[in-house]
C-alpha cells in the first residue's frame, strides 16, 4: 500500500476511530488526544500493516492498546503516593502534626521497610507502587495466593517493627 493510500484510509476512518475514543475515554478532549496518537502510532507503523487485512480493525486494536497504557501509565502515577500516604498514615498515628519527631519518625518508617525481609519486601512495595495482585505474581513468578499473603503479612510485620522501633 502507498503511503497515499494509507493516508486515504486514515483519513476516512476519523469519525468511526473518534467515536471509538469517546466510547473508551468518556470525554471529548481526552478522545481527541487518543484519536491523535493513534495516528501518530499508525503513521511510524505503516510498514508493520499487512495488506488484504481488516484496516480499521488494525487500527481499533492500536487505539485500544494505546488506551489501556494509558490508563496503566496514570494509575501507577496515582498509586505512586501511597506509599508516602502509607508512611503519613502510621506517623500520624503517633504524632497529630509536623514536629522534628515526625520527620524522625518517618525516617523511622522508611528505615524499618528496608529491614523488612526480602519475601515479604518485595511484594509489599510493588504493591505499594500501584502494582496489581496479577502483575506482581507474574514477575516474581509465584502464586497470586502467595502474593497476597505475603503482602499482608508483610504490613504486619512492617507495622509492628515500627511499634517496637518507636517505642
Amino acid at each position: 500500500m502507498t503511503a497515499e493510500q494509507f493516508n486515504h484510509r486514515l483519513l476516512g476512518l476519523q469519525q468511526k476511530m473518534f467515536s471509538y475514543a469517546l466510547t473508551l475515554t468518556a470525554n471529548e478532549e481526552d478522545a481527541n488526544d487518543l484519536v491523535q496518537e493513534t495516528n501518530f502510532r499508525a503513521l511510524s507503523s505503516r510498514e508493520k500493516f499487512v495488506m488484504n487485512t481488516n484496516f480499521s480493525a488494525w487500527m481499533h486494536t492500536i487505539m485500544r492498546n494505546s488506551f489501556i497504557n494509558n490508563y496503566r501509565r496514570k494509575y501507577k502515577m496515582r498509586q505512586a503516593p501511597m506509599l508516602v500516604d502509607e508512611v503519613n498514615y502510621l506517623s500520624n498515628k503517633y504524632f497529630t502534626h509536623d514536629t522534628p519527631d515526625v520527620i524522625h519518625y518517618t525516617g523511622e518508617i522508611r528505615t524499618q521497610m528496608g529491614k523488612l525481609e526480602g519475601e515479604f519486601k518485595q511484594p509489599l512495595t510493588m504493591h505499594m507502587e500501584g502494582y496489581k495482585y496479577k502483575e506482581i505474581a507474574e514477575q516474581l513468578e509465584m502464586p497470586i495466593g502467595t502474593v497476597k499473603s505475603r503482602i499482608f503479612f508483610g504490613r504486619k510485620k512492617l507495622q509492628k517493627m515500627i511499634e517496637l522501633a518507636i517505642d
